[in-house]
């Protein structure tokens, strides 16, 4: 890995999860000087890629992708960025300073035995997957990073926790921080939130589609025509997810400015909270955070 030009600035932080973490060294880490390798070239990999580029963080030619022969949409994609691609696991390992674990976590354990040579920064975005199996599998000392990403990283909107391994410090902390921020919200967490967060941030933009079409569905039913009801409703969502964003206001109060006494929007309230809309997606964020939980344990075992 090439020498990385640190300013020694220190500073407090706390983990997103509440929890003290040490003061640490806040590195300014120059990331284009980084080789990045991709194992897997799928959907996700391709929106990091774009965004390490959108960002200034990577160009192109500093970032190499194992892809099947057969995926030509994702070996087109990448060579557009300027970025080659290869058949197999092994160069993409010789190649990159930072390895970026992007597949399916069945296909986990058939890729680990390629990094058994190495102890390069692995940031691994494998759904299920606990630090614990990946470092088990690495030889001892390897750096990795657990990063959950959701799908709306793949427009620059994303909601991103990452947890380290044992071996990972500040400053693979760094990295994986500043890479992960050009896709949107990175936040760090302890590991054992990571099943609670993909719940929450992974799930959730199915439960938002799920939401932005019954608002689409109600306003066709009151005589809207279907395109300006889609158009409408995803605006109000992304317009109210602003707001909770960037006021720093509670939702609760954000709610209760729209609602006017005895009007439209308070009755319409009193509808959902009477057919347990509230209750609803918390059931459905702690039925998710148990099934996630299931997966990781049977990822354990393996």
């Amino acid at each position: 890995m090439p020498e990385m030009p640190l300013s020694c600035v220190v500073s407090d932080h706390l983990l997103a999860d509440g929890q003290e973490k040490k003061k640490r060294i806040a590195l300014n880490i120059d990331t284009k000087m980084l080789k990045i390798g991709f194992i897997g070239g799928g959907k996700m990999a391709q929106a990091l890629a774009r965004g390490f580029i959108r960002a200034g963080l990577s160009k192109g030619e500093m970032m190499l992708a194992s892809c099947l022969p057969n995926d030509v949409g994702s070996i087109d994609a990448f060579k557009e960025m300027g970025s080659n691609t290869v058949f197999s696991n092994v160069p993409v390992v010789d190649y990159g300073d930072v390895l970026i674990l992007s597949v399916k976590p069945q296909v986990v354990p058939m890729v680990l035995p390629d990094l058994k040579n190495y102890k390069k920064l692995l940031l691994s975005i494998a759904m299920g997957v606990p630090l614990a199996s990946l470092e088990k599998a690495l030889p001892e000392g390897t750096p990795v990073i657990r990063v959950m990403p959701n799908t709306p990283a793949l427009v620059g909107c994303g909601a991103t926790v990452y947890a380290r391994g044992k071996h990972a410090g500040d400053k693979e902390a760094q990295i994986a921080e500043q890479l992960f921020s050009s896709v949107g919200l990175c936040e760090e967490v302890s590991e054992n939130l990571i099943d609670p967060v993909t719940a929450l941030a992974g799930s959730g933009p199915a439960y938002v589609y799920m939401m932005i079409e019954a608002l689409a569905d109600g306003g066709v039913k009151m005589g809207l025509m279907r395109p300006i009801a889609y158009k409408l409703a995803a605006q109000t969502v992304l317009g109210a997810g602003t707001m909770v964003r960037d006021t720093n206001t509670h939702p609760g109060q954000l709610k209760d400015d729209v609602a006017s006494p005895a009007g439209s929007t308070i009755t319409g309230i009193h509808y959902l909270e009477e057919h347990g809309l509230r209750s609803a997606i918390i059931g459905a964020v702690e039925a998710a955070t148990k099934r996630c939980k299931e997966v990781s344990s049977v990822s354990e075992k393996n």
